[in-house]
């Protein structure tokens, strides 16, 4: 599996304004067209699906210590702590795949998780939902603007670049409000 490299800061894309949904869509259909089961996104961050999620000796083959589920009590997401047992840290996150649904209020403490996991010496990270397109990608999107100081525009290109990643309109405007409290405070 190819590493994932950290982005080059581009310009044109910092000084641009937090772009409205529909851009942010037409940025979303742009470059991978399909996307594996799991997909490095960032240095030892993956996004993957629930069956990769069910899969301990897939996770155990990919190095996984740390699964974030994003759709934490859903019907097929079996993982939590039993599950996966002392050898890799798990945080649920009961999110819903609705546009109405406030996924915002777990942005810190998904960011969090993985924060701490990727500064824990030779830690992988998944996170993951159903089918790896709306709720983990929203999750990792809020992480890559919280920690890695990227803009909303460069954090979905970084990601786009690995795989198919499609937040609903409810997350994509929740992440346009992160955007623009980060550049309020001068953080993105």
């Amino acid at each position: 599996m190819a590493e994932a490299s950290l982005p080059e800061p581009r310009e044109d894309l910092e000084a641009t304004p937090c772009p409205s949904v529909l851009q942010l869509e037409e940025l979303l259909r742009a470059g991978k067209a399909s996307c594996s089961r799991v997909n490095e996104v960032w240095p030892n961050l993956f996004i993957g699906d629930a069956a990769t999620a069910n899969n301990r000796f897939e996770l155990w083959k990919l190095g996984i210590t740390h699964v974030l589920n994003a759709a934490h009590g859903g019907l097929y997401c079996q993982g939590g702590p039993d599950f996966y047992g002392s050898s890799v840290s798990y945080l649920g996150v009961p999110a819903h795949d609705l546009p109405d649904f406030d996924i915002s209020t777990y942005f810190s403490s998904a960011a969090d998780f993985i924060h701490r996991a990727l500064n824990t010496p030779g830690a992988k990270v998944l996170v993951h939902c159903v089918v790896g397109v709306s709720r983990s990608a929203t999750l990792v999107l809020a992480y890559l603007m919280l920690y890695q100081q990227l803009s909303l525009r460069q954090a979905v290109v970084t990601v786009r670049e690995h795989r198919w990643i499609f937040p609903n309109r409810g997350f994509l405007r929740q992440l346009c409000q992160l955007d623009q409290q980060l550049r309020a405070t001068g953080r993105s």
